[in-house]
């Protein structure tokens, strides 16, 4: 029977042989290309482990470079912040609400930007760090502009209406009443 042709009168209607009766020479009967060699088993585990470590080197490199992505960030926002001084108008509260929101932001997603590197032999405890620690400061350089811009309450005239009023005091002496 031909490979891939149809049998006729039996109960398929198509059908195919996997033998192979060929007479022609096996892979193995095929002599290596020049400059092939056959590795052997440990010779292949030691280029695999090999491999996993520069990997694994190569992912904590990486790591520490989102990690400290922040500190350049960090010297714009700064520009950005002395350009729009310390009146305030929409620009100068655009770039601190920004600058406010960046790092907020970052902080919330610490998780998803580390993911990609995560690896038994990569510890990614030292890179998160510096990476909240940096966009920390992000955090608190956003806080100082609103402080700079009196945007926070830090002063206790920022605070007179959750005062009491002030009690009437009653006169009970002789003189003048100072009503």
């Amino acid at each position: 029977m031909d490979k891939g042709k149809a049998v006729m009168g039996s109960g398929r209607r198509w059908a195919v042989e996997f033998t192979d009766n060929s007479t022609s020479h096996s892979s193995r009967d095929i002599p290596d290309p020049p400059g092939f060699t056959r590795a052997s088993q440990e010779q292949d585990d030691s280029a695999l482990s090999k491999q996993k470590d520069a990997e694994a080197n190569w992912k904590a490199q990486k790591a520490w470079e989102v990690a400290q992505a922040p500190f350049k960030n960090l010297f714009m926002m700064a520009f950005m912040m002395w350009m729009a001084g310390s009146t305030v108008h929409l620009f100068s509260i655009g770039i601190t609400f920004s600058a406010l929101l960046q790092p907020v932001n970052a902080l919330r997603g610490v998780g998803k930007v580390f993911e990609p590197y995560k690896d038994n032999k990569v510890d990614l405890l030292a890179p998160k760090l510096v990476f909240i620690a940096l966009n920390l400061v992000g955090l608190g350089l956003g806080i100082w502009k609103l402080n700079t811009l009196g945007l926070l309450p830090t002063h206790v005239s920022d605070w007179v209406s959750s005062l009491p009023p002030p009690q009437e005091v009653e006169y009970s002496g002789g003189g003048i009443p100072l009503h």
